[in-house]
């Protein structure tokens, strides 16, 4: 597995609040309510920018982050699993949910439990 730190844009709690114009307990009402998944980098909480698309969570990821959470994921490795090339999509997850791919995206998830 390959270090999810080193994707090129990673955005904070007040980066979200400023980009979304959410109050801070709004932004992490999204994350709780798995709209969002974050992870502590360097001790600081932090979204990939690729999980927002026209200034909000990406609508897909919901669903998928449900099915990965249900296959036993923690939020670390369906981060990994989210942002690195799958062999069978031939992109990483998040790429192929943000390109419509969504029915695939969760079967691929399913088969991993």
């Amino acid at each position: 597995m390959s270090d999810v730190s080193s994707e090129p844009e990673w955005l904070t709690i007040p980066a979200l609040v400023n980009l979304l114009g959410m109050s801070q307990s709004r932004v992490r009402h999204l994350i709780d309510d798995k709209y969002l998944l974050a992870i502590r980098r360097d001790n600081v909480v932090s979204v990939p920018a690729l999980f927002l698309r026209d200034g909000a969570p990406v609508p897909e990821l919901r669903g998928t982050l449900f099915v990965l959470a249900d296959d036993g994921f923690t939020d670390m490795q369906a981060m990994t699993w989210l942002l690195e090339v799958d062999d069978s999509l031939g992109v990483p997850p998040i790429e192929a949910l943000r390109a419509g791919r969504k029915a695939e995206v969760r079967r691929v998830a399913q088969a991993l439990a």
